[in-house]
């Protein structure tokens, strides 16, 4: 039997992207993040795992920080433990 991951979405702004990306992850039981554009495009997945701390998500978060710099509108799909 296959139990479903509980998902939230959250539609943010580019200037606020990298804010809530970091929040999630401070919350600690994030296991996906998925940040998805207007049309529905993926163009980014983080994999959280429990090990993951610090200098492992500097790269991450870097890309994100890109992101936040070239999109206006994206969503954020986030799979919890």
């Amino acid at each position: 039997m296959t139990t479903k991951q509980p998902r939230d979405t959250f539609e943010v702004k580019g200037d606020d992207l990298l804010k809530k990306v970091k929040a999630l992850i401070n919350e600690g039981n994030i296991r996906q993040i998925s940040i998805i554009d207007k049309n529905d495009k993926t163009l980014v997945v983080l994999p959280l795992t429990i090990g993951v701390v610090g200098a492992v998500l500097v790269p991450a978060l870097a890309v994100v920080g890109t992101l936040a710099a070239l999109v206006t509108e994206c969503t954020i799909k986030v799979e919890r433990n």
